[in-house]
């Protein structure tokens, strides 16, 4: 008999013994997405004859519309039609195309085009 329990208890233990534990881990992760803003610019031009010019201040132009006045930052470039800087100022009753950013109230001057 002594045997007989002696055995069922090695058989109850044995499985015990070589029981595989296993660990499970969870890790959270939580993602904050900043909105994506999109900015579309477009540039749009007016053509007409300069009417006054002071250099890197303003220039204004009569156009279809009438009198339209531009600002001139320090980024805007007058070129020819064909590309090239113009180094002499503009002069009134000359050609241009005025290439600017932005609505009536802040338009940016990006370039101006002196038309031969």
């Amino acid at each position: 008999m002594k045997k007989t329990i002696i055995g069922l208890l090695c058989a109850l233990v044995t499985p015990l013994a070589f029981a595989q534990t296993s660990t499970t881990t969870t890790e959270e992760t939580t993602t904050t997405n900043k909105p994506v803003t999109e900015t579309t610019t477009s540039t749009t031009y007016t053509a007409g004859t300069v009417t006054t010019y002071e250099p890197g201040k303003t220039v204004v132009v009569k156009s279809e519309e009438g009198p339209v006045s531009f600002a001139l930052g320090t980024a805007a470039r007058i070129v020819t039609t064909a590309g090239k800087v113009v180094t002499a100022p503009l002069r009134t009753g000359q050609k241009v195309r005025v290439y600017y950013t932005g609505p009536s109230e802040t338009r940016t001057v990006e370039r101006v085009v002196v038309e031969d």
